[in-house]
């Protein structure tokens, strides 16, 4: 991989052949685990302004009709996050020539205070092709990693490193983007703040079956709080600023229509019934061939799953069952994707697996092998499993010395679940039948009969490594110890992915790892410390909750604690934040603990919430010591078994992290003067 300079420039074709599609990614991490910034695309003229207002790509405008852009969202790295952008240079608009890629973060906050800022840009197999880290900034609010611009026929990349102190707003004006004044924003946030209700928030219907997305304005009134449990309904949003251009988005209804059913036996017809399956091949053919097959029908989903993996975006088609020559016996891969755009074909093998079994590397090594000799661009594996990055799946051998290059990529059926999810629920697709048919979808994947319900086996080393830890025998340096720790990392990103899904809100495992640390070495001091002290811990960032989620799993006492601290208010004496707290978790369970944190010692004085509803005061410190904030704790028994059984270790935790969500962090406020990022639509100052 390349190292860029500030101001340094290379060709594109100099460094791959396959640079039709790119992924741009921005990386970043903190120390404190919960530095964010969020990532835009500005495609510029040969004047170097923005055509109109459509040119601008951010958090409410994410993708391209034409594909030419899509923001991929956030995932995890081994020190903290990385968000992706897909670019199709080849359904770049021909007076498109220059590609800005930047970033801002909100309110207060500084690209200063990030650690490991860098951009790095792949090619359409994955492979990267060069990397430019940011180490001078400071106050900036915006920054311009990079750009891709033409020259004749020829794109090449630019490291650019530019900050703005003014933000997204000052970064969007200087291309020509117009953005409404921030002043009328802040009076619109405080409006809402103090409970009134904007003009616009007056108009939207109570139950509208669609949501309009205004597709780049960067200001909105703000969104009303969001429920404790969002509505699998969409509502059309608060009339923008500026003029809308995006087409009209469906979502689920908000409510079920009443069941003609005369009584509950009457059992509704489904598109995709899961019930009749018998083995695990039936599981396998049927789950792959749906899968396909709504990938195809459903644009907006196919391109979801397959943009990340360099796949343009056009006309794709989806097979299965299709027979390949491979030495004397042919060899059938579950599916095929291709994607057609300008007489140019993108073509993926797919293997699927369901229920707990696992991918088979001979049989993926073959595939790789068949992809090579054809010409094809990836092959695609779906399973169960999550993969984590420095622990894959299945080891693959690549001939270096081939020309062409094949990508290996990995989907769980959490994530294709979570995609449907996002789209059906919050984001919207282009029709009611599209809406439908992810509908259907969705109920064949969280059927119990399907197979596709993904992590669900802690593995092999789980119940040997808790009795080591209940008789004290495991020792320090036990790659039993590891293999759990990886396990316990796959389970954190499946709740990640399902609470994301049902939310429609980003949320993300939080990574405390030194800087450039080895994802290896890593989890094995995390397993070194569960053989010490028996714990495994976890910690979930849910973009507009109050703090970081923290998952602590005791395997000596067999215990679960979800727990979340938040600060103290600015204003107001110690016994009003104490009557104010408990105030606030009127609907919150009796056995909530709640613990005053107390400057210089940490822990202070605790108590359930039923203790404290009549005598609140008796958090505060008896010594007059300066309050911090407040611990919120809920336990709950720990299941034992390795699997996702009622009485497993996986379902225990999924209850555990929902009732706290739900019962817990749903009641509480947000610090005031910071709005939860699905909130924010007016651009940062």
């Amino acid at each position: 991989m390349q190292e860029m300079t500030k101001g340094a420039n290379v060709g594109l074709a100099t460094l791959s052949e396959d640079t039709g599609s790119v992924i741009v990614s921005l990386g970043w991490s903190s120390a404190s685990g919960d530095g964010d910034a969020d990532v835009s695309v500005l495609l510029l003229d040969a004047d170097g302004k923005a055509r109109s207002d459509a040119d601008f790509f951010f958090y409410n405008h994410p993708a391209a009709p034409d594909g030419s852009v899509q923001l991929l969202g956030k995932t995890p790295t081994a020190n903290g996050n990385e968000d992706r952008i897909s670019l199709d240079l080849t359904a770049m608009p021909a007076d498109v020539q220059q590609v800005v890629v930047a970033a801002s973060r909100y309110g207060d906050d500084r690209f200063g205070t990030l650690e490991d800022l860098q951009l790095t840009l792949a090619d359409g197999s994955g492979e990267g092709l060069l990397a430019f880290r940011i180490t001078d900034a400071s106050v900036e609010s915006a920054f311009i990693f990079g750009e891709l611009y033409r020259r004749g026929e020829e794109w090449k990349f630019r490291a650019v490193g530019q900050g703005y102190e003014t933000g997204l707003a000052g970064l969007a004006t200087d291309y020509g983007i117009d953005v409404d004044d921030a002043d009328e924003a802040e009076e619109a946030e405080e409006e809402h703040e103090a409970g009134g209700t904007s003009e616009a928030e007056e108009n939207v219907p109570a139950a509208a079956p669609v949501l309009e997305v205004p597709a780049v304005t960067l200001e909105q009134a703000p969104a009303p709080e969001a429920p404790a449990a969002p509505a699998a309904g969409g509502v059309e949003a608060a009339a923008p600023k500026r003029p809308r251009t995006a087409k009209k988005k469906v979502t689920l209804p908000k409510a079920t229509r009443k069941s003609l059913a005369e009584n509950d036996s009457w059992r509704p017809s489904r598109l995709f019934p899961a019930s009749s399956l018998k083995s695990d091949h039936e599981r396998e053919t049927r789950a792959t061939s749906i899968l396909l097959s709504v990938m195809a029908q459903v644009p907006e989903f196919g391109r979801r799953l397959t943009a990340a993996f360099g796949a343009p975006a056009g006309r794709m088609e989806t097979f299965t069952e299709v027979s390949l020559p491979h030495g004397e016996t042919p060899k059938r891969p579950d599916g095929v994707i291709r994607v057609e755009r300008a007489g140019r074909l993108w073509t993926a093998l797919v293997e699927t697996k369901t229920n707990g079994n696992p991918l088979k590397a001979e049989q993926v090594q073959d595939y790789m092998d068949i992809a090579a000799r054809r010409g094809y661009e990836a092959v695609i594996t779906v399973s169960n499993d999550v993969a984590l990055e420095g622990s894959p799946l299945v080891d693959v051998k690549i001939d270096g010395r081939r020309k062409h290059k094949v990508a290996l990529w990995h989907l769980s059926w959490a994530e294709v679940t979570q995609q449907a999810q996002m789209l059906i629920r919050h984001e919207g697709v282009g029709s009611a039948a599209h809406a439908a048919l992810l509908e259907e979808f969705l109920h064949y994947l969280q059927h119990e009969n399907s197979g596709c319900h993904g992590f669900q086996n802690m593995g092999p080393a789980w119940v040997p490594v808790r009795n080591g830890i209940d008789e004290e025998i495991l020792c320090q340096g036990d790659e039993r110890a590891v293999q759990v720790v990886e396990s316990w990392e796959r389970l954190i990103r499946q709740v990640c992915l399902r609470l994301g899904g049902e939310l429609g809100q980003k949320v993300l495992p939080v990574q405390r790892a030194k800087r450039g640390s080895d994802p290896r070495s890593r989890r094995a001091d995390l397993a070194d410390r569960l053989c010490e002290d028996g714990r495994l811990h976890a910690e979930i960032r849910i973009d507009g909750s109050v703090g970081i989620l923290a998952i602590t799993a005791d395997l000596r006492t067999g215990k679960l604690r979800i727990s979340l601290e938040i600060p103290r208010p600015e204003q107001g004496s110690p016994l009003t934040w104490t009557k104010r707290l408990v105030r606030q978790l009127a609907e919150a369970p009796a056995d909530l603990h709640i613990e005053t944190l107390v400057e210089g010692r940490g822990s202070g004085p605790r108590g359930t919430l039923e203790r404290l509803r009549p005598e609140p005061g008796e958090l505060l410190p008896k010594d007059g010591g300066r309050i911090t904030g407040f611990r919120l704790s809920l336990f709950k028994g720990m299941g034992s078994s390795r699997g996702s059984a009622e009485t497993g270790f996986i379902r225990s935790v999924d209850a555990a992290v929902d009732r706290f969500h739900s019962t817990v962090v749903t009641q509480l406020e947000r610090p005031a003067g910071r709005r939860p990022q699905q909130d924010r639509a007016t651009a940062p100052v």
